[in-house]
């Protein structure tokens, strides 16, 4: 199958309806083979997906990330969406508890994604986090700027509230947000997903799987080693972890009733919120890349999407991050 399009806002961005995320290719998920990522990332081309997802912090700021997504999309980069961040401080310790978004930090931040990515423009450039010591008008003025100049063609926000998202569109139209959002993960439907619809603002979510435990392949938080995330992830933790097997058991049966993976499940689930919503799960496999993308021809009627209500009525037990990484809208 190849994925059909959608259009992520009213800026003109048109993607395949299911992405690729790449976080877990270079960090979080354990050790990672870059020839293995490098094949599913031409697999997802081959299948119609046309929205590659990367940052700067993927990489611990060394590049890593970007160099991997850039070589690999080497033969096809016209066709396809490029996508990174910005806005965290590579100098804190630990990385991913500081932010940098100062203009000229942005400025270098973009140079140096363009040389490791090997390309003339980023597509789509999102500030990673809200950062309180900058105004988010200066960070929509230099991102605007940089449009101008031709470096960057949309300008995106991850994990912005209603607020920041109206002061930065007032100032740069803002094509894109990317936040989590999931069976797992519902808060952005009372008061993010109406502002966005509102502005004509496409929505992107992240870690649509439950950053995995949508798989159903998990086990305890003490199981992972101490570099994967999921080690001190609240919703592996002992009392959480076993409901959470237990939601994920009847998703499973629900469908297995439809005759498709409980992955497909979740995703399709996703795509059912909204035609301005593309959701760009993570994998290193080509295989289940293809399982991933497939989710986009299943249907889910009014009766299914009624059944995952009432088993995950509001989201899934614990919290989606440890106090000290969660975002600041």
């Amino acid at each position: 199958m190849i994925v059909e399009r959608r259009k992520l806002g009213r800026q003109g961005l048109e993607v395949g309806e299911i992405g690729l995320g790449t976080m877990g290719m270079t960090m979080a998920y354990g050790d990672s083979e870059e020839a293995s990522s490098i094949a599913t990332i031409v697999r997802a081309h081959e299948l119609g997906v046309t929205m590659f997802d990367t940052a700067e912090l993927y990489g611990m700021g060394t590049g890593s990330s970007e160099r991997l997504l850039g070589k690999a999309v080497k033969g096809f980069r016209d066709e396809v969406v490029l996508a990174t961040k910005f806005g965290f401080d590579m100098n804190a310790d630990p990385i991913g508890t500081g932010f940098d978004s100062r203009p000229e930090q942005i400025r270098e931040v973009v140079d140096n994604s363009l040389r490791y990515l090997d390309t003339d423009r980023i597509d789509l450039l999102y500030q990673h986090r809200v950062d309180p010591d900058v105004p988010i008008e200066d960070v929509a003025g230099t991102v605007g700027e940089l449009v101008a100049d031709g470096k960057v063609l949309y300008f995106g926000l991850s994990e912005a509230g209603p607020e920041t998202i109206r002061r930065a569109h007032a100032v740069h139209p803002v094509s894109v947000l990317q936040t989590e959002y999931s069976l797992f993960e519902r808060e952005v439907e009372d008061d993010v997903l109406p502002v966005l619809r509102e502005l004509g603002i496409g929505f992107v979510p992240y870690s649509p799987l439950g950053r995995g435990f949508l798989t159903g392949e998990v086990k305890p938080a003490a199981e992972y080693p101490p570099a994967d995330m999921r080690s001190f992830d609240p919703r592996w933790q002992p009392g959480n972890y076993e409901r959470n097997v237990e939601a994920i058991a009847a998703l499973r049966e629900l469908a297995l009733e439809r005759g498709i993976e409980v992955t497909q499940l979740a995703l399709a689930w996703l795509l059912a919120q909204g035609e301005d919503i593309v959701p760009i799960p993570g994998t290193r496999s080509p295989d289940r890349l293809a399982q991933n993308v497939a989710a986009a021809d299943v249907t889910l009627g009014p009766a299914d999407l009624e059944r995952v209500r009432e088993i995950l009525p509001e989201g899934a037990s614990g919290s989606r991050y440890v106090e000290e990484h969660m975002p600041r809208w």
